[in-house]
């Protein structure tokens, strides 16, 4: 906004904050706080597992963080997720209705669900409301057959449906899911693409020989990397099944750093198919992540099959501003196959095909392709494309919009200027 604009009051939804190691959770702090240096921002967040202990209100880099008394179970049990999503929105609703009158109301898809509360806080204070989603409920949950009750799957849609309908802003993640939304919906002129992000100051690219590598004894392997959430979204299990076939590539590690619903699974999965390549390691802290994610010849992002559009892999970005690779496992009309076709930063294979993954790997072990060139160019594309200031920009404008309806959508920047053609909407 403009430095003559009001200063605004933000009444910000979503279950995951700091100090959560989620991709949501990260992504809301950094905008948040960069907002607070023009406007009050207040999150209602719920409280995480193991930082139960952490304070029913602070304010951290001027942010106002008000945490409610929801369960933080394990989530991989279906029941007990939805026991951390219902304790958490029945409490951010009592919260946001008691908040003081915000100027606007925004929330994020963690739960899918609260997009509901918000619209419902927005239209007690009669405030217009922005929904980030970043992800789109409950397709994904049916592709992934984690949801399978008609009855309930069709009371999940009409709740989603309802608040997207409703929202004054609706910013997808992504050209595809843009277009999922628009089908579920969404008044295209409500819409807004802005993807998400990474820091370039805090990830840059450091040597393939660092303390990290040379601490996991990773220095003279050739190292297949996945960095972040090991859930049903991100099929792992590919690429462990493909791992076996490449037992004759000497010093080959496979290595998954993060934890998520489907960890016990892939590592019972690892040691039924002799998979002695791959190694599990915990969530790294944010200032080591340059040197993981350097340590890594390439990096797997998966994407399980029918989720174009659906979900966008957010931590595409971080690896690029690492200067690494990437070995995509997608639907070809998924936004990260097409950036990585299009900006040349790695190799595409379909997703689901173990025997696919497998001989990418072996090419690229066996250098058929130029890594280095390869991380060169997607470092550049994040810089130019996908770094803090861009889509902090984008953000601003949107709040601009809100307040100056008549101009703000005139000065919206684009969400960025890729050649590609628009994809066909997979079914």
């Amino acid at each position: 906004m403009s430095p003559q604009a009001a200063r605004l009051r933000l009444l910000v939804l979503n279950q995951y904050y700091r100090p959560g190691v989620e991709a949501t959770a990260h992504l809301l702090t950094e905008l948040c706080e960069e907002l607070a240096r023009d406007h009050d921002v207040t999150v209602i967040t719920g409280r995480l597992r193991d930082y139960e202990d952490e304070p029913d209100y602070e304010v951290c880099n001027g942010v106002e963080i008000v945490r409610v008394h929801s369960t933080s179970f394990d989530r991989a049990p279906l029941h007990r997720r939805a026991l951390n999503y219902f304790t958490y929105l029945g409490r951010a609703l009592r919260r946001g209705l008691r908040a003081r009158r915000p100027d606007v109301v925004l929330c994020m898809t963690d739960p899918p669900m609260v997009g509901d509360v918000a619209l419902l806080v927005a239209r007690r204070f009669r405030r217009p409301l922005v929904v980030i989603s970043q992800d789109v409920f409950p397709e994904i949950a049916v592709e992934l057959r984690r949801l399978t009750n008609p009855v309930l799957v069709r009371a999940l849609d009409i709740l989603i449906r309802w608040y997207l309908r409703r929202a004054t802003r609706v910013v997808a993640i992504g050209e595809t899911m843009r277009m999922r939304l628009e089908a579920k919906g969404v008044p295209p002129s409500r819409l807004r693409v802005i993807p998400n992000w990474a820091d370039t100051s805090a990830i840059v690219p450091q040597e393939r020989d660092n303390a990290w590598a040379r601490e996991h004894e990773l220095v003279d392997r050739f190292v297949v990397m996945h960095s972040g959430n090991v859930g049903h979204a991100q099929d792992l299990e590919t690429l462990i099944r493909a791992t076996p076939t490449l037992r004759d590539l000497d010093g080959l590690a496979v290595v998954v750093v993060g934890f998520g619903a489907r960890h016990a699974y892939l590592e019972s999965l690892r040691d039924e198919l002799g998979a002695d390549a791959v190694r599990f390691l915990p969530y790294q802290p944010r200032e080591l992540l340059s040197l993981s994610l350097s340590s890594a010849d390439v990096h797997y992002v998966g994407l399980a099959r029918g989720l174009a559009g659906y979900v966008v892999p957010s931590r595409l970005y971080g690896i690029l501003a690492a200067g690494r690779p990437v070995l995509v496992a997608a639907d070809p009309a998924s936004e990260t196959a097409q950036l990585v076709r299009h900006v040349g930063c790695g190799i595409w294979v379909p997703p689901g095909d173990p025997a696919a993954v497998g001989a990418a790997i072996r090419d690229l072990a066996a250098g058929e392709h130029d890594l280095v060139a390869m991380g060169r160019r997607g470092r550049e594309y994040v810089e130019a494309e996908a770094g803090r200031d861009a889509a902090f920009a984008r953000y601003r404008a949107l709040l601009e919009e809100l307040v100056h309806p008549s101009a703000g959508s005139a000065r919206f920047p684009a969400a960025s200027r890729r050649p590609w053609r628009r994809p066909r909407l997979p079914r």
